[in-house]
């Protein structure tokens, strides 16, 4: 890194940090991920960028992106870069992405989830007494046709003559011709990851903070997200209650125990571990359901990683307006909380005296706005949520298709009117 950097990182960081622990910095710091916005501006489209397996297109676009708006923290690589041919031999069915043969995604769009029901009710004992025997002939099957064959993978009962019978099952046609999908594909992501991390240390050099230290999920979340889908898991709760209790026993334990392996050596000491909530948005559940099957879980959570010497970020996606009032009790300038559809005065009001608060500019205003627009509302939110630290500024989401006139006029306006 060179001494140019190094400035840059330090001042950078220590805008950051002040606003983190709420104190008033020099200035607010801007978090912008240029995601579709950078590539398009390189000139490149996101299905391009996704099947460039040599990762120049997405590096170009995050460098070109950093050097030309400077925003306060660094971007990663667009997610699936150069991974498009691997992952299409793993065929996914609840994934969607830009580039793929025969999908409704644009071409120019971030990659899309399909939800659908993974665990069928029928199955929930089978699930709870043989996970690993759900996981191969339940669970994998439905996630990608190349798991097909484990369907009808047959393991004898006993050992004496059993490994033959289990040599043969993985020697049919159809299980040599799934491993092998598996090898190769395995083989290719190998390549593309040691390029991905080139490009990411390539990137690290020009002085931009970076602060991923891990990922943290709320044990109703990964049983809604990955198992059962929104509307499944919300009528659970009246329906099969006992499940969904059994298994946040089961989930949130060792969601407690990764995180304390997080930081073992104290590398990771100041770094971020992000949570996206998805299911106790406003109007999913009632507060008491809220407080029962959700908030404590993630108190805990939160509670832990800061525990680690680590900073929670928790996106609280969608509108979060009646949940301020549990998110107030944290420990005080160790948390971000990012909003979607929360109005930011009034995060700022209920929790900005205990989180560090950040989202909410609205993307649209950026491709469909206009300049004058762009600088009146980046001036509202400084007013709202800048006095006395505590605010980071950031869109709802990460730049999608924008008027570059916007993006210049946000930029300048949160450089010059946050000014502390």
């Amino acid at each position: 890194m060179t001494e140019e950097a190094r400035k840059r990182y330090a001042e950078k960081e220590s805008r950051i940090r002040a606003a983190i622990s709420l104190r008033e910095g020099d200035r607010v710091p801007i978090q912008i991920g240029g995601n579709i916005f950078a590539v398009t501006e390189a000139g490149y489209s996101m299905a391009e960028v996704i099947y460039d397996e040599t990762v120049e297109k997405a590096k170009n676009s995050v460098i070109r992106f950093l050097l030309t708006y400077d925003p306060d923290f660094s971007n990663a690589l667009p997610e699936l870069s150069g991974e498009g041919r691997a992952f299409e031999m793993l065929a996914p069915t609840f994934f969607e992405w830009a580039g793929r043969s025969g999908t409704k995604v644009g071409a120019n769009s971030i990659q899309q989830f399909i939800e659908f029901p993974i665990l069928l009710d029928e199955e929930f004992d089978k699930f709870f007494s043989d996970r690993t025997g759900w996981k191969l002939a339940n669970s994998m099957t439905k996630l990608s046709p190349v798991c097909k064959p484990l369907e009808s993978l047959s393991i004898p009962l006993s050992h004496r003559g059993g490994l033959q019978v289990l040599a043969d099952e993985f020697s049919k046609p159809e299980m040599r011709e799934m491993i092998q999908t598996f090898w190769t594909a395995s083989d290719r992501y190998k390549e593309i990851r040691k390029r991905q991390r080139a490009a990411a240390a390539e990137i690290a050099e020009l002085g931009y903070p970076e602060f991923g230290g891990g990922k943290a999920m709320v044990p109703f979340d990964e049983y809604s997200d990955t198992l059962r889908g929104t509307i499944l898991s919300l009528t659970d709760l009246y329906d099969n209650l006992d499940v969904v209790e059994r298994f946040i026993e089961e989930y949130q334990p060792a969601m407690i125990e990764a995180i304390k392996n997080f930081n073992r050596d104290g590398s990771k000491t100041g770094k971020f571990v992000h949570m996206t909530l998805h299911k106790g948005l406003d109007g999913f559940m009632s507060d008491e359901h809220y407080v029962k099957y959700y908030w404590r879980h993630l108190q805990e959570i939160i509670q832990t990683i800061v525990d680690q010497g680590m900073i929670p970020y928790v996106f609280c996606e969608g509108k979060y307006s009646t949940r301020l009032g549990h998110l107030r009790d944290i420990p005080r300038g160790k948390v971000i909380y990012k909003f979607e559809d929360t109005p930011m005065e009034l995060a700022k009001k209920a929790v900005g005296e205990v989180a560090c608060i950040t989202g909410g500019f609205p993307n649209t205003l950026l491709e469909f706005g206009t300049p004058d627009k762009v600088a009146d509302e980046c001036k509202r939110m400084i007013d709202a949520c800048a006095p006395g630290g505590g605010f980071i500024f950031q869109t709802k989401a990460s730049l999608g298709i924008s008027r570059r006139e916007n993006v210049e006029a946000m930029f300048g306006t949160v450089k010059e009117y946050g000014k502390y």
